[in-house]
């Protein structure tokens, strides 16, 4: 399921009004602009962050710029996708690094909304840009807590700070900071207790915790799959803590979108990072005007790209673009190409990704997550020099493979071909004189970022 599936097949929807009509008049925006107040409501939008978007979309709609325009229609999205952009923040707000480490966050939340899991995530991330984080447990209440923390730190392999049998959260905090400068670690996560539910008690402990270790950073981590209860709860928290900002989880579910889309005005304060699923790579910094694309069923290619970045294994990359122009690219080559596939997500948060992609056309249809595993079923079954010379794959070979991989002939017969389209396709790239793409999307995304700063 594409990122808010149903608020963009609502705005969908309200967008064809438009686009019947050749030209506009102001009763037609009104009307149109009815349906899209209805669609962000049911999204479970804050009702006054509604009001005040429809009220400033209607009223540069009725402009002499729509109105007059060949196209209204398009002016009339264009407008909507800036407004959403700015109601989510303009542009993305990155995390606070101190100027003397280390730089302290705490992370804050209630039980459930994923603050363990994501301080782990987060954590992961920064070590990919050289930091040395830390986390520090200082949840001594929840069974487990601190078992949960030191597990999720292992799978990451970041240093988890506790202290056996204390019950002083305060203390702790204060100590794994303390235990931070002493070894060197620059980034510091606390991660403090949640509850089911905001009360005096739990809100003293933090504000305790946060005159103690000076955070650098507060996020506050919200599920988004609550809705308008998230924005209830990061209003609490904000007024009672000054947070900096927020992580919205569980943006991969049935989310309808009224975290995102009310937390920034409710608050003030932006959301900085959002969590995409369970495994613990699943976290993206949030990028309003990203975001805003994918609800507007317009794409996301940028964060595709960087998918692909992360997924690509650079080395790799060199040597098939080597075997390529020595027209050495063989079915293991191929096997290869699929775990990094795999690596960059789900099949349906990729396709949501793709600009053009009709994802409501395809939202009743069923992704078949497992067909690249049994793709590569199918070239395990061969022989190595099967792999390597897929010419002498005769009919009773074919059997062969076929059965020992759980496919059909014609599934087998299906990837043959599919292996040799990409090959000749790749050897007229290279012919061409134009280079395996893959290998240099870090080069490419470089240019591209030297542009957008100038």
């Amino acid at each position: 399921m594409a990122v808010f599936q149903s608020l963009a097949d609502k705005l969908s929807g309200a967008f064809k009004k438009f686009k019947n009509k050749g030209k506009l008049t102001e009763a037609d925006v009104r009307e149109g602009m009815r349906d899209i107040r209805l669609a962000l409501l049911e999204a479970d939008v804050n009702f006054k962050v509604v009001r005040d978007f429809v009220k400033t979309v209607t009223e540069r709609a009725i402009g002499s710029q729509v109105l007059e325009s060949l196209m209204p229609a398009q002016q009339i999205v264009k407008i909507v996708n800036e407004e959403l952009i700015a109601l989510m923040g303009g542009e993305q707000s990155k995390l606070s690094i101190s100027s003397k480490p280390p730089t302290v966050i705490m992370m804050c939340g209630l039980q459930g909304a994923g603050k363990t899991t994501h301080c782990a995530k987060l954590a992961a991330l920064l070590k990919k840009q050289n930091k040395r984080p830390l986390l520090v447990a200082c949840d001594v209440y929840r069974p487990a807590a601190v078992k949960q923390l030191q597990v999720v730190g292992s799978q990451v392999g970041v240093p988890v700070y506790t202290v056996e049998g204390s019950t002083d959260p305060v203390a702790i905090a204060r100590a794994g900071v303390d235990n931070a400068i002493k070894h060197g670690n620059d980034i510091v996560f606390i991660d403090t207790a949640g509850r089911l539910h905001v009360d005096e008690t739990m809100m003293t402990e933090l504000q305790n915790i946060k005159a103690e270790v000076n955070p650098t950073e507060i996020l506050l981590v919200v599920d988004s799959m609550t809705g308008q209860d998230a924005v209830n709860v990061a209003e609490t928290f904000n007024n009672l803590l000054d947070i900096t900002g927020v992580v919205l989880t569980k943006l991969d579910g049935d989310t309808r979108g009224g975290a995102a889309l009310s937390v920034r005005y409710v608050t003030g304060k932006p959301i900085k990072y959002v969590g995409m699923g369970e495994k613990l790579d699943a976290i993206e910094p949030f990028h309003p005007d990203r975001m805003a694309s994918r609800i507007l069923g317009m794409g996301d290619m940028l964060s595709l790209i960087e998918k692909a970045e992360q997924a690509f294994d650079e080395k790799k990359a060199a040597e098939l673009e080597q075997k390529l122009l020595e027209s050495t690219f063989t079915l293991d080559d191929f096997a290869d190409q699929f775990d990094q596939i795999r690596n960059m997500g789900s099949m349906e948060q990729l396709v949501g990704m793709i600009p053009g992609m009709n994802t409501a056309a395809l939202k009743d249809a069923k992704i078949d997550e497992r067909a690249l595993d049994r793709m590569k079923a199918i070239i395990l079954s061969m022989t190595p020099t099967e792999r390597r010379k897929p010419d002498i794959i005769s009919a009773s070979r074919k059997k062969r493979i076929a059965a020992g991989s759980g496919n059909s002939v014609e599934e087998v017969n299906r990837l043959l071909k599919q292996y040799d389209q990409i090959k000749q396709m790749m050897k007229k790239l290279s012919a061409g004189g134009m280079n395996f793409p893959m290998g240099k999307l870090k080069r490419s995304q470089r240019v591209h970022s030297k542009k957008k700063r100038k």
